[in-house]
């Protein structure tokens, strides 16, 4: 979704501050180049041995009370592009470089990340002590709430230091294939407990590369065999490797090229997905273990370049389904992992406007369908033998959005929405070959605070125990087993937080803002109580996302204690374009009514500050990817209202990128956001999109970040975004722009390298807030 010179970065913590000193140095030779002319020649040479005397240079540098320098100014080339009569001219088009390798483009990157490094350097004490106070909550050494597959319990540890995760399993004893689960089932792991196995270590992997991320590990049916998708760049380009589960030996040779999305097709054989040259996935492959990629069978190709390929195992175990969908449209394929050679089968054919998501149990399959009356979704069933005889399980209900389902032996689970709260309800089925007819009276489980998250996790088909995740933006996050013929559920695993964390210090609420046309707009709101006076003095940060119908539910965040703890306030508005109150919410906040997502924000911000949450010299706003397209429209539109933004990896230019078909997202995501080549949508979307609407008028303080991997958002948009921010605006505020030259869209990879980013992110806020003590150039 809208989702040359470089210094080596350094694994952990050693050679940091030297090569930050070096970009540095960088940024001020280029400083220096352009006060006395492009003619002149400064040399700066730097090696590990001599960095002490670089840090002594620099640090006279950083301790003059001097201004700060100018900031990096991108050259302009005029670049024009016309449309319906429409002429726009982009003078930083020249900043998009799909090889990634241009050097005027590379050192202007390296210049901004100079800079930034530069102008934050005045308060990097307090963000390195922000850092470690978010990494001194995190219990380092732990491990996840164990699943039971088979005889195995698997599970995911974590070790002390360590960025990356450990895939483990351990033994059932006196495993009984025929036991039923039970609430109060453990692992044993004392001295007597069988021995723990890793089957793959992350931080053996991940030790040559900048960027690694595992997306999928799945284990074969009969448990001796592991295949797992890798990503070493962060361009979401995976290859996937299929090894021994107990020796961790290689089996064949890696499928490249492919996405994260992997099955396992009985012991033998895996299904897995390719892209094409625009990154949509559009084929799906069978490879039988042992034999070459090249010899694998094209299950599906899905040539309409407005639909993408998505893969799904049923619960059962006994199917997969390959599903094909644009933003409107959804049909899926089912294959018999029984009868492989019967290759995929239609199961609901491709209708305009009818969404189907399937899955099976017993003899028939249970599918749940949208459509244009349905627009919230209803669940039928079907025969096997007969997939056009349909029985509603489930009828659409206008204040019900059913978002999804599990399905167990006897039990049908529903994961459904109200008043834009998660709900679980669970409904008992008849005995397989027993007819299937209208659900009712379903099982709601209770959850206790006024807003929260809820997600269902894997669990065992043939049992009776769902297992489920809770938060709350102030309960960690939380799993449970929950008995779905007795009621009792049972807490298996909460997230540890050290530091003292007590969840009665914070409160948190859930409110209601006025939209410009009346509706109701949810924002949900946490704070610590003995620091909040609610008298409008307060700093509040201000999160949105309001796109692809996704729902931000309030959940935990062990890191953002640091806003907390220090005295901000914190909310999410809950804005059209998302899926919180239902398919219309997100059908209001879509398309020709995209606007209707910028101005709930902005009503909710008005709100906050009529009710004395935080006045417009404290509040702060936070959006990334489509959600930074959010923060781009609401700077354009009210930069009064702000002190201060964090747009991460921005989907800004919307307009130029949507109208590149060769751009990877551009063709699936005209049901989103519009096709510009029809001139109705051409000049909506010019009305809205950041880059083209950067005005002469004053900005808050900034930051913006790009991954120069990302395969989502290319780099170039909030390059430019910022870039001509800086040469229109007319305050004297910062905007800062860091582009991580190693990360894609969900930028740096191991778990303590993240703290560190949201440690800069929020000590760039509190710092526009004056919160924290001026050490050197800063925020103004």
């Amino acid at each position: 979704m809208r989702m040359v010179m470089r210094i080596p970065s350094h694994r952990a913590s050693r050679g940091v501050s030297f090569v930050n000193l070096v970009q540095q140095l960088v940024y001020l030779q280029a400083v220096l180049l352009s006060s006395i002319g492009a003619s002149a020649s400064i040399t700066v040479l730097a090696s590990s041995s001599s960095s002490s005397s670089v840090a002594a240079a620099a640090a006279v540098r950083m301790n003059q009370s001097e201004p700060p320098p100018p900031p990096p100014m991108a050259k302009k080339v005029e670049h024009k592009m016309e449309m319906f009569g429409d002429v726009r001219v982009d003078n930083y088009y020249w900043l998009r470089d799909n090889s990634r390798s241009n050097p005027d483009v590379l050192s202007y990157l390296q210049q901004e990340n100079a800079y930034t490094q530069f102008l934050m350097s005045g308060t990097k004490k307090f963000e390195d002590e922000l850092y470690a106070e978010m990494r001194g909550r995190i219990k380092e050494d732990d491990i996840s709430a164990p699943e039971r597959k088979g005889p195995y319990h698997y599970y995911q540890r974590t070790l002390k230091g360590k960025e990356y995760v450990q895939h483990c399993r351990r033994l059932i004893p006196n495993f009984e294939a025929e036991a039923p689960l039970s609430v109060y089932d453990t692992m044993p792991t004392g001295p007597d407990a069988p021995t723990e196995h890793v089957i793959l270590d992350e931080n053996i992997k991940a030790q040559n590369h900048d960027y690694y991320s595992i997306a999928a590990f799945k284990v074969s049916p009969n448990n001796k065999l592991a295949a797992y998708a890798e990503d070493t760049k962060g361009n979401e380009i995976y290859t996937i490797h299929v090894i021994d589960a107990e020796t961790g030996a290689p089996v064949g040779l890696p499928l490249v090229n492919a996405t994260s999305n992997l099955a396992w097709a009985g012991d033998e054989a895996l299904v897995y997905i390719t892209r094409d040259e625009t990154l949509r996935p559009d084929k799906a492959w069978l490879h039988k273990l042992g034999t070459e990629q090249s010899s694998d069978s094209c299950l599906y190709h899905e040539k309409d370049d407005m639909f993408s390929l998505d893969l799904q195992t049923s619960e059962s175990k006994k199917f997969l389904f390959v599903g094909s969908g644009s933003k409107i449209t959804r049909f899926s394929f089912y294959l018999n992992i029984a009868k492989l050679e019967d290759g995929l089968v239609v199961l609901t054919p491709r209708v305009n406007g009818i969404n189907t998501f399937v899955s099976h149990r017993g003899n028939h399959f249970f599918i749940m369908r949208r459509s244009d009356k349905c627009f919230n979704s209803e669940v039928i069933a079907c025969p096997l033998e007969n997939t056009s005889e349909t029985t509603v399980l489930l009828p659409h209900r206008e204040s019900v959005k059913i978002q999804d389902m599990q399905l167990f032996s006897d039990h049908l689970v529903v994961n459904e929405r109200e008043e834009g709260l998660p709900k679980v309800t669970i409904y008992h089925l008849p005995d397989v070959g027993q007819p299937l007819k209208s659900l009712d009276g379903g099982q709601a489980v209770n959850f206790s605070d006024p807003s929260y998250s809820v997600d269902l996790l894997g669990s065992e088909f043939s049992s009776r125990i769902l297992r489920f995740s809770y938060s709350s933006m102030k309960t960690p996050p939380s799993v449970y087993d929950y008995d779905m013929k007795t009621g009792i559920s049972v807490l298996k695993k909460i997230e540890t937080v050290l530091g003292g964390f007590e969840a009665s210090n914070y409160v948190t609420e859930r409110k209601w803002a006025n939209a410009s046309d009346g509706t109701q707009i949810p924002i949900s709101i946490v704070y610590r109580k003995d620091l909040i006076k609610l008298d409008g003095s307060d700093p509040l940060l201000l999160y949105g996302y309001g796109s692809y119908e996704v729902c931000i539910d309030p959940s935990f965040k062990a890191s953002r204690l640091s806003l907390l703890d220090h005295g901000l306030i914190y909310a999410i508005a809950h804005i059209r374009g998302g899926g919180e109150m239902g398919r219309q919410w997100y059908e209001n906040g879509k398309l020709l009514k995209k606007k209707n997502t910028f101005t709930d924000f902005i009503a909710c911000a008005e709100y906050l500050i009529e009710k004395k949450y935080c006045s417009k010299a404290r509040l702060c706003m936070d959006g990334s990817s489509a959600g930074g397209l959010l923060i781009g429209a609401v700077l354009n539109m009210r930069p009064d209202l702000f002190k201060a933004a964090f747009a991460g990896v921005p989907f800004v230019d919307v307009l130029t990128t949507m109208l590149d078909p060769t751009i990877p997202l551009t063709t699936s995501e005209w049901e989103e956001w519009g096709d510009p080549r029809k001139e109705e949508f051409y000049f909506y979307m010019k009305s809205y999109s950041p880059v083209d609407n950067v005005k002469v008028q004053n900005y808050p303080n900034i930051l913006v970040t790009a991954g120069l991997n990302d395969p989502r958002v290319m780099y170039s948009e909030p390059a430019k975004f910022v870039a001509k921010l800086r040469d229109m605006k007319t305050d004297k505020n910062i905007i800062l722009f860091k582009c991580e030259f190693g990360a894609g869209h969900s930028s740096k990879s191991g778990r303590f390298e993240k703290l560190q980013e949201d440690a800069f992110i929020y000590t760039f806020i509190m710092k526009a807030l004056d919160m924290v003590p001026a050490q050197g150039c800063g925020l103004n």
